[in-house]
């Protein structure tokens, strides 16, 4: 891949930036000791209505400006956590005046934290004291993206070329949308998340140390991707379009609506889209004296369909009863041309001694229903009651056509020809029950819960030679593969303020896991015994908080958690990309326990420095090896590492370059260290240092324009247990204008302009040597367009429900 200098690069293309000068105000604020108060809210109304003109922040020295506003009479209120609002009526302003209101000085004042509330404009990226928000709804290169490539871009974390999501450089996060699990894994999760329009994603939400009330599956934390809710009352809605052109072109359309009043709220959604996509994959491999030049390229033709309809009844001020459905539908079809070419070089082979060519067909649909009811009962001074009740059912259907061609080097004869077919549906059913129950306790917060959760997974993985165009099923390949899972749960929690600089938070959570993998086959000498799993696990955290100061806060978290191993990792049969290509699972996989640290700092409540240390033992890993039987062939399989440890570092920084201009930085780093021994010299010995920078700038141009430059460069580090990655980055550009009283939004975004988000890298492991590189379809230029319609200015209390944690986890 080629090396640019990126950073050079993003900067230039801030030189022709131009701003416009108009009427101007200014002011210096400052605390009752005369010292500059940084970062404090400042907004100016209308005197005539009170009605919000623009929100800015003081920056560095306590100085804010407000630039291109119309001449008139306005008020100005400014606040600041820890002091007393600051009120200045009647500011006279004339065409073309530039006013200084010189130094205005807060009052103090005892506002708790906790309560604290500032009304502005959202930034990009939140750090709150137990998660990290990834603000999406308002970033412009968010325009015709999908889910995946957003978490690419979402702080700490990455995404590897199996489209695998790691945290701070820890694998086995959860993923979550509007804090239910979802139950999908490898393909069919990397398939949802990419058939998931950026449009209907209002945030991200990061919680890399998940106390004691969130389930403790999840070694890298919670990944929870919160979709877009209107609380305003009345009746609203928005109608939304994407299209993105690539290599192939992609659309969607979405339609949001709600009606809301004392009573009730009633809200729903609908969405679709339809386009092509590619993966191109290459790989070299060393195995036996042998060489194998593999490429793997594929096609993929898509549609989806979504729906969602909620409604919550405000049955008193105390309680609330709410119920949500929701609803999808993909049908895909992928084309992929796989080719190896082998050659003998303990032989002296200079030349091919034969080529594999396997063109597979595969269609596949998958449909997601999920059913939720909720009842949560506050009485206002601190106690809560909240129960759930979940199912979810899921069901996946795939077809695949695979001839496999053995041609001479110069494939013009056909040496000989297997053609398979597999038919693999899998059907999940999820049923949980959740409660949930806290109260004012010894000066702080006491909460207690538990959660049962059910999951069944029926697996079909048929196999069929295909003879003379007629399918016929080979009993040694084929199988049928149950997973049933139940976990019992139960928490204890406490949290409360030491002293007005010292708080803390202490947790226990029990979880009774109960499960079955049950193989069978259809011959009686491949049947195995089932795999039972039973076991007790606890899982303890704990945090302190120090506010040394008002711009400074410390804090210290500790949590245990698990990562149970999946039925798509536990199934042992292959499913193959070719005859010599294929992958397979491990029945004898144990569940993998991390211990993790995080130390953390919080400067002006704006910066944010993180340092985490966490140690895994019997890591999940994905492992590349040669075929046992079969010295041409190789495979990907999963193990359990005996250790893995992470000591990673995170910085972010929202930085006001200038009037106009605003800037968020995130710096990630990590090293890493796998240890395994496997016997027979297969050796997992492995360390790696590794960091990433992402940049996002947004300036304020004329005409009411906005632009966006973002992007990130990612350095060398680990994928799974053995391979090596090269570097690699990205550059995007975007433009927004709104129009109709900002209820009209036009986006244009051009994403990874020079094409370098893909990868390269090599494996070495127990006598397999590969190195391979690959590329998709990141290279993209979107249109959206968004109106928004109804009553968009009142805002009710919005209602928190259980579903903030989780509700469902499928095999893991």
């Amino acid at each position: 891949m080629k090396k640019h200098n990126y950073l050079l690069l993003l900067f230039f293309l801030f030189g022709s930036t131009l701003f416009a000068q108009g009427i101007s105000l200014r002011g210096q604020l400052q605390d009752e000791a005369g010292e500059p108060v940084i970062f404090a809210n400042v907004v100016l109304y209308q005197a005539a209505d009170s009605s919000i003109v623009k929100v800015e922040a003081s920056d560095d020295a306590g100085v804010f400006r407000f630039l291109g506003i119309p001449a008139g009479n306005y008020h100005l209120k400014a606040s600041y956590v820890g002091a007393a609002e600051f009120w200045q009526p009647n500011i006279q302003l004339a065409e073309g005046e530039q006013k200084d209101l010189g130094v205005l000085q807060f009052g103090s004042t005892s506002i708790e934290l906790a309560e604290a509330t500032v009304t502005a404009q959202r930034a990009m990226v939140e750090v709150k004291p137990d998660r990290t928000v990834f603000n999406v709804q308002g970033t412009i290169n968010s325009t015709g993206s999908d889910g995946l490539s957003l978490l690419r871009k979402a702080p700490g974390v990455t995404v590897d070329n199996n489209d695998n999501i790691n945290v701070l450089g820890r694998s086995g996060v959860l993923l979550y949308v509007d804090g239910k699990r979802m139950p999908l894994t490898g393909d069919d999760l990397s398939s949802f998340l990419q058939n998931l329009p950026a449009d209907q994603i209002d945030r991200i939400d990061i919680i890399t140390n998940p106390g004691a009330r969130y389930e403790a599956e999840g070694n890298a934390g919670i990944i929870d991707i919160r979709l877009k809710k209107d609380d305003s009352i009345g009746a609203n809605g928005s109608l939304s379009g994407t299209f993105s052109q690539g290599r192939y072109n992609r659309s969607n359309i979405n339609a949001t609506g709600n009606y809301r009043n004392k009573n009730m709220n009633v809200f729903g959604a609908l969405g679709a889209s339809e386009g092509e996509s590619f993966n191109e994959m290459k790989f070299l491999s060393l195995q036996n004296g042998l060489e194998l030049d593999e490429v793997n390229n594929s096609r993929r033709t898509r549609q989806n369909y979504n729906y969602r309809l909620g409604t919550d009844f405000f049955l008193s001020d105390k309680h609330t009863v709410g119920f949500l459905v929701d609803g999808r539908r993909f049908d895909g079809e992928n084309n992929s041309f796989n080719r190896i070419e082998i050659l003998d070089l303990a032989a002296g082979a200079t030349i091919p001694d034969s080529v594999l060519v396997a063109r597979n067909n595969s269609v596949n649909s998958r449909e997601q229903q999920t059913f939720n009811i909720n009842y949560r009962f506050s009485n206002g001074s601190g106690s809560s009651l909240n129960i759930d009740a979940d199912y979810g059912r899921f069901r996946n259907e795939n077809e695949r056509y695979q001839p496999n061609l053995y041609f001479d080097a110069q494939e013009q004869t056909l040496l000989s020809e297997i053609i398979n077919s597999f038919d693999t549906p899998t059907d999940i059913d999820i049923y949980t029950f959740k409660v949930d129950y806290e109260q004012p306790l010894l000066g702080g917060t006491f909460s207690v819960g538990s959660k049962l959760s059910r999951v069944v997974s029926d697996n079909t993985f048929l196999f069929f030679n295909v003879l003379n165009g007629e399918p016929q099923r080979n009993n040694d390949a084929s199988n049928l593969f149950d997973y049933t899972e139940n976990v019992y749960a139960g928490y204890l929690s406490f949290n409360r303020k030491l002293s007005e600089k010292w708080s803390m938070t202490a947790g226990l959570r029990a979880e009774q896991t109960d499960a079955t993998g049950d193989l069978q086959t259809f011959k009686a000498e491949l049947q195995e015994p089932p795999v039972e799993l039973e076991y007790l696990n606890w899982f303890p955290n704990a945090g302190l908080t120090y506010q040394a100061g008002r711009n400074h806060t410390l804090s210290l978290n500790y949590g245990r958690r698990i990562n149970r191993p999946d039925y798509n990792v536990l199934n042992p049969f292959n499913n193959q990309i070719s005859e010599l290509s294929y992958q397979k699972g491990n029945p004898f996989l144990r569940p993998e326990i991390v211990n993790n640290l995080e130390l953390g700092y919080t400067l002006a409540y704006r910066y944010n420095f993180k340092l985490a240390y966490s140690r895994t033992t019997d890591q999940i890993t994905r492992l590349m090896a040669p075929d046992e039987n079969d010295p041409r062939a190789g495979f990907i399989t999963w193990d359990n590492l005996a250790s893995q440890t992470v000591i990673s570092a995170n910085i972010s920084a929202p930085v006001q370059m200038m009037e106009g201009w605003n800037a968020y930085f995130n710096i990630s780093a990590s090293h890493l260290d796998n240890q395994a021994d496997y016997g027979n010299g297969a050796v997992v010995d492995l360390q790696a240092f590794t960091y990433s920078i992402f940049q996002q700038h947004t300036i304020d141009l004329p005409f009411d324009f906005k632009g966006e430059v973002s992007g990130y460069y990612s350095g060398p580090g680990v994928w799974g247990g053995v391979f090596e990655y090269e570097s690699n980055w990205s550059l995007n550009l975007g433009l927004q204008r709104k129009f109709l009283n900002d209820q009209l939004n036009v986006r244009v975004a051009a994403n990874d302009l020079f094409y370098e988000t893909g990868w390269d890298g090599v494996s070495d492991f127990a006598g397999l040597v590969s190195r391979g590189s690959g590329r998709w379809d990141s290279r993209r230029v979107s249109v959206s367009v968004n109106y928004n319609f109804g009553n968009q200015k009142i805002k009710s209390r919005k209602r928190k429900t259980g579903l903030e944690d989780e509700a469902g986890r499928l095999g893991d």
